[in-house]
């Protein structure tokens, strides 16, 4: 399998590792795959069994031993996916939260790539994030040889224990920084650095850059697997729907990757918050992201430029797939109670934005297809929210979110300025 960039297909068609190792294509595009291989052997399959037969198919340079070998690594301890109910919960990774899917993964398929390409250069992960993204490639990364993460996030646009789960993480080769804006300025900022051949050059005897966001493939060919994993679970045979909060479009776009390969996907909903961009684009076809950016109860999909639609409109001249709507802070809090009383679940905000826009397309359509509601992240990852729609019901935390607040800062870095601060901590 070749992959190619959604600015330029008819040019420099480049391996899996290759498109790993560069994240973003050159003339700033994103990295396709040439086809969408088709997968139906999925029912009754263990997670791993179904990650590596998705996988085998988009990875076609690494052996089948490799990423047996990695995806056992990745999971065998701490698998982040587990399906309660109608929920499809992918929070019980490294951080609790779904970036952990991809990103338990991600570091194996980073070095390999590495080493596959004979680049015996320190790989610096750049990563711009909206709170969850950050935690989970930090903690993927911490002190894996060869590697150094560089973490930007937005200081006043993500959650208390978002911010302790970054600022505190231990491990000699990551950096963290708070930007003095909002995650699409920090998201601009580091796709800059990619296309900036100049700057890139100044430490090209040491170092070459990648991303760990869902711009790069590695991150995004992972999250395929839970789709085709939660149809196996869920013990149907008829089309299913997916409701799934979205940000920067990398997680519902897996789903749309998945129903290319032939699983059986009815909808896929589309839930935003009140940066209701993408809600906007399906309603009208108008991508407008000059407007105004709001920060919501569900910080990390406080996004109005998603990187990841440019996979779609290159791919996708109808979206008859997708339906979308969004949630208010008001309906958010709304949600949370009502899945509390109702169910006695508790939904932290993001699912709880999907959860609602799932009841309004029901209350429209009474569309009584099975749909999954895409839980993301812990409920405790967000407890002022939680005790402000229910009270203090939250009880123990998982394991990575105990004692945050009594860890060491280790991270109290500022910036204004990405490339400056890339030059001090590389020099």
């Amino acid at each position: 399998m070749e992959y190619f960039s959604t600015r330029d297909p008819d040019k420099n068609k480049i391996s899996a590792s290759k498109a790993i190792i560069t994240g973003l294509a050159p003339d700033g595009g994103l990295y396709v795959p040439q086809s969408f291989p088709s997968f139906s052997d999925f029912k009754g399959r263990s997670y791993e069994e179904i990650a590596f037969e998705v996988l085998r198919l988009y990875l076609s340079d690494f052996s089948d031993e490799e990423l047996k070998d990695y995806l056992h690594l990745a999971y065998h301890d701490r698998l982040p996916v587990r399906l309660h109910g109608n929920y499809l919960e992918l929070y019980h990774g490294l951080t609790s939260a779904f970036k952990d899917v991809a990103l338990q993964l991600y570091p194996h398929l980073l070095t390999a790539s590495l080493r596959k390409n004979n680049i015996d250069k320190t790989a610096v992960v750049l990563v711009a994030t909206s709170g969850d993204t950050g935690s989970a490639a930090l903690a993927g990364l911490a002190d894996v040889p060869d590697t150094k993460a560089l973490i930007f996030y937005p200081i006043d646009g993500v959650s208390n224990f978002q911010k302790l789960q970054m600022t505190t993480q231990t491990g000699k080769n990551l950096s963290v920084y708070g930007i003095q804006s909002n995650f699409d300025e920090a998201q601009k900022q580091v796709k800059q650095v990619f296309t900036d051949e100049d700057f890139k050059a100044e430490f090209s005897d040491k170092y070459i850059f990648t991303s760990a966001n869902s711009i790069n493939l590695a991150r995004l060919l992972p999250q395929i697997a839970y789709y085709f994993y939660a149809y196996s679970q869920s013990e149907i045979n008829d089309k299913i729907n997916f409701a799934v909060p979205t940000g920067n479009f990398g997680n519902i776009l897996a789903g749309y990757y998945a129903a290319k390969m032939g699983l059986p996907i009815n909808k896929l909903i589309c839930a935003t918050n009140t940066n209701r961009v993408l809600d906007d684009f399906f309603k009208t076809g108008t991508y407008d992201t000059n407007r105004q950016f709001y920060k919501t109860l569900s910080p990390s999909m406080d996004v109005l430029v998603s990187s990841n639609l440019e996979r779609l409109t290159y791919d996708c001249a109808s979206y008859e797939l997708f339906v979308s709507d969004y949630a208010s802070d008001e309906e958010t809090l709304a949600t949370i109670k009502k899945v509390y009383e109702e169910e006695k679940y508790i939904i932290d905000p993001h699912t709880a934005v999907a959860k609602c826009v799932y009841d309004k397309y029901y209350d429209q359509t009474k569309d009584e297809t099975l749909t999954l509601i895409m839980a993301t992240a812990s409920p405790y990852k967000f407890p002022e929210t939680i005790r402000t729609a229910l009270g203090d019901v939250l009880k123990q935390a998982p394991t990575p979110l105990l004692d945050l607040d009594k860890k060491t800062v280790l991270h109290p870095g500022v910036t204004s300025d990405i490339r400056v601060t890339i030059k001090e901590v590389l020099s």
